[in-house]
Parts: C-alpha cells; sequence; structure tokens
C-alpha cells in the first residue's frame, strides 16, 4: 500500500504551483509539439505531457492572449476541447524553443519530490525468505548454505563484494539477486527531473521496465475498492517500474557517473548510479575498467558511506541526489590488490565464489549432462577428473563441465556421430578447451634445432 506521503507526491497538480516546475519549461514542451504536430488539441497536451487538462488550458489561454497560439477548433466541452495552432509569433517562439532543448514528453517533476520519492520507497526493503533465495539459486549448484551469505546481503540491500576465481558464477549470482529485487514491490518513477530551468533525463527503457497497474494489482491481490492505488487519482508524470537492474563490465568509464549534457538534444542524462535508484547497479569485473578502482573510490567513498551523491550542472550548481541501491562488485581479481581497506570497509558484505570441490563438479557435470540430454558416463568422468585435474592440479571451475560437455556435442556433430562422453573423445575436447593443452601441442609440432639446421641446408 502506498503511504500518505506518497500518495501526497502522486496526486495530480492542479495549478503552476502544484507542479513546481518553470513555466518556461512547460511552455518550450508546448511549442515544441505544436512545431512538430501542428494543430493539437488540449487532451493531446495532457496526454504527452503528463498533466491535467485544466493547467495546461491556463497555460494555453495565456498564450493565446499573448498572440503565440491561436484556436483553430472549438469543441463541445469549452476551453477544454480547443484546438490549437502556433501564429507567426509563436512559429518563432518555438524555434527558439528548440534550440534550447528537444525535449518532448512527461513534464518533468522537481529534483524535490524525486529525492522525496525515493526516500519513501527504499526507507526499507521487503523481506526476502530463504525460500526465495534458494529459488532464486536453484539453477546453480552451489555448496551447501551459500545462500545465507546472499540473503542478508539482498535485504540489506547497500553492498557486496563477490570476488573468486573466473568461471565459477559470480555473474550468474549477482543477475540472481537482481531478480529477488524485481520481485519486490515496484518503484513510482518520473521520467525526467528538473532543476536550476535545466531536464535531466532518468528514464532509461534499458534499464526501467514498466509495470501494467492492473497486472500488478491482481499478481498482489489488491484489486477492488480496498486497494489505496484505485481510490488515487494518480499523477501521470509518475511510472510504476519494476526495480532498476543496471549492470556494466570494462566499459565504465568516469563520464557515466556524473550528468552528461546531450549536445543535440540540449538535455542531461542521468548518470548510471541515478537510473540504478532502488534497486542494483552490478559493476562485473570490477578491476578491469577504463577507470581505475582508486578512482572509483575517490568518487563512490562519500556515496557509500552517506548514501547521498553529489553531481553538477555545467553551471556549476551542485545537486544532491539519493545514493539508494545495491550495489554489488564482482571480481576474479584478489580484493586485497585492488582496494585500500578503508574502500572495502565501506562495502559491508564479502562472499567468495570459490570454485567447486569434487563433489560439487561430479554434481555439475550430472546436471549439465541431463540439461543436454547427454549420457553420463562414469567411466568417462574418472578418466576426466584423474587425467585432467588430480594429475595436472588444475583448478576446477564450475564452468568447465558446460564446456567440456559442449565441445564433445560439437565433436560428435562433425562427424555424425552420437554423442558420447568416451575417454578418447574428452581427451579431444580437453586439447581443444584448456590452454596449457594447446601450448603442449604447439611445442610439440614446433621443429628442433637439428630439424631446422637440416632444413637450411
Amino acid at each position: 500500500m502506498i503511504s500518505d506521503e506518497m500518495a501526497n507526491l502522486l496526486t495530480p497538480a492542479m495549478s503552476m504551483e502544484e507542479l513546481g516546475v518553470p513555466e518556461v519549461i512547460i511552455s518550450d514542451i508546448i511549442f515544441r509539439i505544436l512545431f512538430s504536430e501542428g494543430a493539437v488539441n488540449v487532451g493531446r497536451f495532457s496526454q504527452i505531457m503528463g498533466v491535467h487538462a485544466r493547467v495546461l488550458d491556463t497555460i494555453l489561454s495565456h498564450m493565446k492572449q499573448e498572440h503565440l497560439v491561436e484556436v483553430t477548433r472549438a469543441g463541445s466541452l469549452g476551453s477544454l476541447s480547443f484546438t490549437y495552432s502556433l501564429t507567426d509569433a509563436g512559429t518563432k517562439r518555438a524555434r527558439d524553443a528548440n534550440d534550447r532543448s528537444q525535449y518532448v514528453g512527461l513534464i518533468p517533476v522537481p529534483l524535490g519530490h524525486y529525492n522525496k520519492a525515493i526516500e519513501l520507497q527504499t526507507q526499507s526493503y521487503e523481506r526476502i525468505s530463504p525460500r526465495q533465495v534458494q529459488e532464486a539459486l536453484s539453477h546453480l549448484i552451489l555448496p551447501e548454505h551459500f545462500h545465507r551469505q546472499i540473503g542478508p546481503a539482498v535485504n540489506a540491500g547497500t553492498s557486496v563484494f563477490l570476488y573468486g576465481p573466473p568461471g565459477n558464477g559470480k555473474t550468474t549470482i549477482a543477475e540472481a539477486m537482481s531478480g529477488l529485487l524485481s520481485s519486490n514491490s515496484p518503484l513510482w518513477l518520473p521520467d525526467a527531473i528538473t532543476v536550476g530551468g535545466q531536464i535531466i533525463r532518468v528514464y532509461d527503457p534499458l534499464v526501467h521496465h514498466e509495470v501494467d497497474e492492473d497486472t500488478y494489482h491482481l499478481e498482489m491481490g489488491i484489486m477492488g475498492d480496498t486497494s489505496s492505488l484505485k481510490k488515487l487519482k494518480l499523477d501521470k508524470r509518475w511510472r510504476l517500474f519494476k526495480r532498476p537492474s543496471v549492470m556494466v563490465g570494462g566499459e565504465l568509464t568516469m563520464d557515466s557517473l556524473d550528468l552528461r549534457f546531450e549536445p543535440v538534444g540540449r538535455v542531461y542524462e542521468a548518470p548510471l548510479q541515478l537510473k540504478a535508484n532502488g534497486g542494483m547497479f552490478l559493476i562485473d569485473d570490477f578491476g578491469r575498467q577504463q577507470i581505475s578502482p582508486s578512482e572509483l573510490l575517490n568518487r563512490w567513498i562519500v556515496p557509500l558511506e552517506s548514501e547521498i551523491d553529489f553531481l553538477r550542472l555545467q553551471s556549476g550548481q551542485t545537486l544532491e541526489v539519493p545514493f539508494k541501491q545495491l550495489i554489488v562488485f564482482s571480481t576474479n581479481l584478489d580484493p586485497d590488490q585492488l582496494v585500500d581497506g578503508a574502500f572495502l570497509r565501506r562495502i559491508q558484505m564479502k562472499v567468495e565464489v570459490a570454485g567447486p570441490d569434487e563433489k560439487l563438479f561430479y554434481q555439475i557435470f550430472m546436471a549439465v549432462c541431463k540439461g543436454y540430454n547427454v549420457p553420463f558416463s562414469k567411466q568417462g568422468f574418472v578418466h576426466l577428473l584423474q587425467k585432467h585435474y588430480r594429475s595436472t592440479d588444475r583448478i576446477m571451475q564450475a564452468v568447465h563441465p558446460r564446456d567440456i560437455v559442449k565441445t564433445v556435442m560439437a565433436i560428435c556433430d562433425y562427424e555424425g556421430l552420437p554423442v558420447q562422453l568416451t575417454t578418447e573423445l574428452i581427451d579431444e575436447a580437453c586439447a581443444s578447451y584448456f590452454v596449457d593443452n594447446m601450448s603442449a601441442t604447439l611445442s610439440d609440432m614446433k621443429p628442433d634445432a637439428t630439424a631446422m639446421a637440416a632444413m637450411a641446408n
């Protein structure tokens, strides 16, 4: 259910004062819509901008008095059904509006309203039960009680460090954590916010996935007259989204963590951590980004502690915004060599995702065979274990069974043979999969010095 404070934020504004947005921003959007579409009625303006028709009627009437727009068609409902178009003077103003910005869409909400909404919706995360965590991780074969490390981290909703050798499922575990958050109650978010006369676009279709309100009510069992949402007339500038999940890897740069001004659209793009508010921000392969760990440390050491981030407009104005998301760092590198103790102290939970032991490796291998409908061979598995792991001291990785079985399948498909895990096929698959086997093969193929001298003579 929505709190009274959140309900107030979602109540439709019925005047310019309640909107809390500079009138020039609203009139500029109106100019741009008219310039693009020609004749537009009040209902169409209301649909695009998400504001009650009565508020827009007041602004349009004022623009009409200034001879910037004119009524081209009247309806049966008075001024609320008027259709407007630009005058010559209005066309000039529309070109000026396009020079200032290209933004057309829902009217932004004030920064203060956005901050309040995030605070209200992240005061406490809905508790994730052990059963939910176990179900989310059920497609992985992990050590017993591993879920006890993940569940508390998700419930705390602050920061987690996943570390360990590659190929053991750190990214998959992080994605499962994201899924757990997505199952939490959705968020009310605006498409854009405004401060200092500027527009900051928050909505990102790659990150924010809208929830159908009726479907959500049905799933939550709150349909009917008892739902406060159904009784509430909502401000259309706010939309209901699943908890966002932002995932970045080596492409992360410092620019993506700060406001970015788009020179063409002339609006600001929200940084990634702002888009992730209320959800999860995964930094995968941490330590291999285009920015160094120390740079990220310096950028985030205060937000991780205070849960407040500071952004800066081109004008130099500094904005204070919530830093409210589950931050997940995933790395194959030694955490102690990546960052100093001050940074690690601010990451509340550290979870090691180690390679499997022989028992878990066997279970993973069996599960992979079942998943790909490949007959399991105990003889082939024991041969794999003895020749390619025990005798070579190779470290087991959870990803190895899948890759080895898929390589055997590819070989059998090429030869037109039924898939079987013979010792010969396992050896052939391992020879092409493991780099040390490849190095040994290349070494065997290299002519020795005597042979090369003979060829030279």
